[in-house]
C-alpha cells in the first residue's frame, strides 16, 4: 500500500472567499461538455466504462458549490462539474451519468463495494482512507475552518476556542478527526450528524455554536444566508480534494490525472469552477500536481 506524501498548503488554500451576491438564480450556468470518441486498450477499466457507456458517481447532494441537488432535483457544483468532465473524456454523456449521494461516511464503503465507480465529493485525501481505496488528483485544495452565528457572538477566534463550545461536524470526516485528535474535543462537545445541512440547521437554530468543516463548504452557507452565518475566516489546515476509485485500478487513476491536466489545457476546467464555486470564490485555483497512482 503506498504512503500519501506530505502536501503542502498551496496558494489555492488561502482562497479569498468574495462572499458576493449571486443573483436570484442558484443553478448552475448551464455547461455543456463535449463527448469524445476515446479509443483505450482492451480489457482496461476506461474501455470497459465507455462500453457499457454509463457511470456511477457518489458526491454530495448538500453542499452549496461543490455538490447541492438543485431546483432541478440533480446535484450542482464543482464536483460534479469535474465527474462530468471525466465522463465525457471516457465518452460518456451527461444523461448516462448516474450520481448517488455519498455522504462522508460511506464514500469508502460504496467503492469498496462497487456500488459506484468513483467518488467525487469534496473528499479529502489522507493515510487513513488511502488504505483502503486509491485517489487521482488532488483536483483542489481547500482549509479548514469555521461557520459560526452572524456577529459571533461566542467570539470563537479558532479551533482552540471551541473547548467549553457546541460544535458539529460530520460523523468519518477529516474535519471531525481534527478537532477531536488535534484540538482534544471531547464527545459532549462535539455533535457528529450524518450530513453537514443538519450541522448548518442546528447552527441556525442555536443547537450549537460552530460548525466546522472545509471553507468552501462553509462559504456556500454563508453565501446563501449572510443574515445568518459567517466564516471565522482562518483556515487551519491543508485539505487536498481527490476522486476516490477502488483499489488496484492504477491505469484508471492515471488516466484521470491525465483527463484533469487536459481540463485545464482546453479551459474545462476554468469554466466549471467559474460556473459553480467561482460565484463565491473569487479565484480560479491552480491545478495541484496529482499525487502519484502507483502502489
Amino acid at each position: 500500500m503506498r504512503s500519501l506524501p506530505l502536501i503542502s498548503a498551496l496558494p489555492a488554500l488561502a482562497l479569498v472567499l468574495g462572499l458576493t451576491a449571486c443573483g436570484g438564480d442558484k443553478n448552475n450556468d448551464k455547461i455543456t461538455t463535449p463527448v469524445a470518441k476515446p479509443s483505450f486498450a482492451a480489457g482496461s477499466r476506461m474501455a470497459d466504462l465507455a462500453a457499457a457507456g454509463k457511470i456511477t458517481v457518489g458526491t454530495k447532494f448538500d453542499q452549496p458549490l461543490f455538490g447541492l441537488k438543485g431546483l432541478s432535483g440533480k446535484p450542482e457544483g464543482f464536483d460534479v462539474e469535474i465527474a462530468k468532465i471525466i465522463a465525457a473524456k471516457l465518452g460518456i454523456a451527461e444523461d448516462k451519468i448516474t450520481f448517488v449521494e455519498s455522504v462522508s461516511a460511506n464514500r469508502e464503503p460504496f467503492l469498496q463495494q462497487k456500488k459506484v465507480d468513483m467518488v467525487v465529493a469534496t473528499y479529502t485525501i489522507n493515510d487513513k482512507r488511502d488504505k483502503v481505496v486509491d485517489f487521482a488528483g488532488p483536483y483542489f485544495v481547500a482549509g479548514q475552518d469555521i461557520l459560526v452565528a452572524k456577529g459571533n457572538p461566542k467570539q470563537i477566534t479558532g479551533p482552540e476556542a471551541l473547548k467549553g463550545k457546541k460544535t458539529c461536524s460530520v460523523s468519518g470526516s477529516t474535519p471531525a478527526a481534527t478537532v477531536q485528535e488535534k484540538y482534544g474535543l471531547s464527545t459532549s462537545e462535539l455533535l457528529l450528524v450524518d450530513a453537514y445541512s443538519k450541522c448548518r440547521d442546528a447552527l441556525a437554530n442555536g443547537q450549537v455554536d460552530a460548525v466546522t468543516t472545509d471553507n468552501v463548504i462553509l462559504s456556500g452557507y454563508v453565501s446563501e444566508a449572510k443574515d445568518k452565518f459567517e466564516l471565522v475566516g482562518k483556515p487551519f489546515s491543508s485539505e487536498p480534494y481527490g476522486i476516490g476509485i477502488p483499489e488496484g485500478q492504477e491505469p484508471f487513476c492515471d488516466w484521470i490525472n491525465q483527463t484533469l491536466k487536459d481540463a485545464v489545457a482546453d479551459g474545462s476546467y476554468e469554466k466549471a469552477f467559474k460556473a459553480t464555486a467561482g460565484k463565491v470564490i473569487q479565484e480560479t485555483p491552480t491545478l495541484p500536481e496529482p499525487r502519484g497512482c502507483d502502489n
